[in-house]
């Protein structure tokens, strides 16, 4: 499901990053008031522009998403481990994508609901440092491509037909 590309190698679609800075943004209400407060985080990401786009330096900034390992989201309470494996695993849930454990990543999900557009420049810089944890490999990247394209042009409904016995 991996490889190891080399430094040298260029950003592709399914890279996956450590450290990338993200902002996101704190708020919570205080009276009436919604106060507001920017964190920067170094987070692992994995790279959603395509392939082609990077490779004739179309995009200056690239989408990433949030991949978070999945003991950290049970440990959190953000997912149950049941759903993780009867669910996330099957890629049966929007939302989330499941990456299994190899000898380059351990067991991660990447968080669709979390998105960011960040610099390429910032990408490649990171990438020269040495920070691409690995590359997910074709098919697999496609099928990541799908899930991602997948979760957000779903259309839902706010009622749901009702069923007809």
């Amino acid at each position: 499901m991996f490889t190891q590309p080399g430094k040298s190698e260029p950003l592709l679609q399914g890279d996956i990053v450590d450290s990338c800075p993200l902002i996101f943004w704190e708020c919570y209400q205080d009276g009436d008031e919604v106060i507001r407060k920017p964190l920067e985080i170094d987070v692992r990401v994995v790279v959603l522009t395509q392939s082609c786009d990077l490779d004739n330096r179309k995009s200056t900034r690239v989408q990433v998403a949030v991949v978070h390992e999945t003991e950290f989201l049970i440990q959190h309470g953000v997912l149950k481990a049941r759903t993780i494996r009867d669910h996330v695993r099957l890629h049966r849930m929007f939302g989330w994508y499941f990456l299994e454990q190899s000898e380059l990543l351990v067991e991660s999900i990447v968080d669709f609901r979390d998105i960011h557009t960040v610099p390429r420049l910032l990408l490649d810089d990171l990438v020269a440092k040495g920070r691409r944890v690995c590359t997910i490999v074709s098919p697999y990247r496609e099928h990541l491509a799908k899930h991602f394209a997948d979760t957000f042009s779903r259309i839902a409904l706010p009622n749901p037909p009702k069923t007809v016995e």
